[in-house]
């Protein structure tokens, strides 16, 4: 597996790529560095994002879940930036339970780039995130896509 570190305004990053897909982002600094085409594109647009020049990303995804968490990581997709879905707005969409969405949520390999930051509680509360900082993260991206938080 290959991953590429880079320093944001969130903290230090780490993606991770196999067989030509991005496979996860975490918080951290990875050991080992190996450089791909496709990491330096997705460092490039997670740094763009960041900076607000991007709205969304244009990336190979292979996040390894289950179907069902495959399936919410999808419905995240789809939301647009600046915009946000509750847990129960996913869960109807996909007959399930606000908790089981916000449970692959929780789960997300790949924070920024599958917006979990854009799913809120029924009443607008923040709920979780599980990127490092947590809420004031989540807070974070959703000011930056100039979102009250």
């Amino acid at each position: 597996m290959a991953q590429l570190s880079f320093h944001s305004p969130i903290g230090d990053l780490t993606l991770s790529e196999e067989e030509g897909r991005i496979v996860s982002l975490d918080w951290g600094w990875a050991r080992d560095q190996r450089a791909t085409p496709l990491l330096n594109q997705a460092r490039d647009q997670v740094q763009d994002y960041l900076a607000g020049k991007r709205k969304d990303f244009d990336l190979p995804l292979d996040p390894m879940g289950t179907d069902f968490q495959k399936r919410v990581w999808k419905a995240m997709v789809a939301i647009g930036y600046g915009k946000t879905k509750s847990y129960g707005e996913i869960a109807a969409k996909l007959k399930s339970s606000p908790r089981a969405v916000g449970t692959a949520c929780g789960r997300n390999p790949i924070p920024l780039i599958i917006p979990c930051h854009r799913v809120l509680g029924a009443n607008g509360g923040l709920g979780g995130y599980s990127g490092e900082g947590g809420t004031d993260t989540k807070r974070w991206l959703l000011n930056l896509e100039g979102l009250t938080a």
